[in-house]
């Protein structure tokens, strides 16, 4: 049987910087075996590279729009990209 594989590259935005929202994406992350990337962008969004089993990205998707406490979303933009490039694990870059 083959599990499908989807990538997305994803900004969120709203109060989401300076409440550890990075830290909490990678442990949701790695709980649900997605990898890829986070990190803050200066407009005052997070963008985020995920990829992994479609269950599990799709689950990824739906826990960003809660993020940790203290963190207020206003927009979770998913846009489909390639699985090229990207990490066998998921890390918090600059």
């Amino acid at each position: 049987m083959t599990v499908a594989n989807d990538a997305f590259l994803v900004r969120i935005t709203g109060r989401v910087q300076g409440v550890s929202y990075r830290v909490w994406t990678r442990n949701e992350a790695q709980a649900l075996g997605v990898t890829g990337w986070v990190r803050n962008e200066a407009d005052g969004s997070v963008l985020a590279l995920i990829a992994g089993p479609s269950s599990a990205t799709a689950v990824m998707l739906a826990r960003f729009w809660t993020g940790p406490a203290g963190a207020s979303v206003t927009n979770v933009e998913p846009q489909p990209t390639s699985a090229d490039r990207i990490p066998g694990d998921f890390r918090v870059t600059a």
